[in-house]
């Protein structure tokens, strides 16, 4: 892969400040890498990414064991990132197996949330933890696999109700850059066609300019915090009392302890 390209794959997940000119998303994507990246370091040990796609956050978790877990389609199987693919329904992992679950940006493509996060807590050992995003402020997307949003009350609802205990909770974006990621994607949906060129003339001329005009004005505009683009809630499966042979793992730090 040219350099080129390497720094443009950087920009999705990991925009730096030149990612205003070429990410439409920059706002949305430096946003969550900032709340996660606080939380991180308590994913350790056996970890499942579900939902991993090209596992942009991989660098950043100090796993012993990465496993990448995502739909079996032909897509994702091309793109030889995950390790594990599933139907949907019963994920491919033992009860137990993982210290830590990440799954950021999925939640909202489930059409049975209570199921999925049963098998989330399910695949997680007695004080293992789960580092879930999901958005509240966006567009439909990924079409028609697009059926929910949820506020902040709602999903802790939804966690405690599966069982899990929240431990933190933070919002992204919870001012004017909210505003000016909603405006950028609105023009880069609009604007978006089959022809890359194109697309990149688009972005310079037009997003471009709402990202770096518009984020000098978002600075300026109060903080609202029930207004916001993500959810990213840190949670654990609340401890048990079992031996050291039945839930093998690593000892947990702040996060939980097995």
């Amino acid at each position: 892969m040219n350099p080129f390209r390497i720094w443009w794959e950087k920009q999705r997940f990991e925009p730096g400040w030149t990612g205003l000119l070429v990410n439409p998303f920059w706002f949305a994507r430096r946003g969550l890498l900032r709340e996660l990246q606080a939380f991180f370091p308590q994913l350790t040990c056996d970890v499942l990414d579900v939902g991993c796609g090209r596992k942009p956050y991989r660098a950043f978790v100090p796993a012993r064991r990465y496993v990448g877990l995502d739909l079996d389609t032909p897509e994702l199987r091309a793109m030889g990132a995950a390790d594990l693919f599933y139907s949907g329904e019963k994920m491919p992992a033992a009860d137990w197996e993982f210290d830590a679950v990440l799954c950021s940006q999925v939640l909202e493509h489930v059409f049975t949330p209570a199921e999925f996060l049963a098998e989330l807590r399910r695949v997680l050992r007695p004080g293992g933890v789960l580092l879930l995003t999901t958005p509240f402020a966006w567009d439909e997307h990924s079409q028609p696999h697009d059926f929910g949003r949820y506020a902040s009350f709602g999903l802790r609802h939804m966690l405690d109700a599966a069982g899990f205990e929240v431990i933190a909770q933070r919002k992204t974006c919870a001012d004017g850059r909210a505003l000016v990621q909603l405006a950028a994607g609105y023009v880069y949906k609009v604007t978006r066609s089959r022809h890359r060129l194109l697309n990149l003339l688009c972005q310079l001329l037009l997003i471009a300019p709402i990202n770096v005009i518009g984020g000098l004005l978002a600075w300026v505009l109060p903080a609202n915090p029930d207004f916001y683009l993500d959810n990213v809630v840190l949670a654990r499966r609340p401890a048990a009392k079992i031996s050291a042979e039945a839930a093998p793992g690593c000892r947990r730090g702040p996060g939980g302890g097995a």
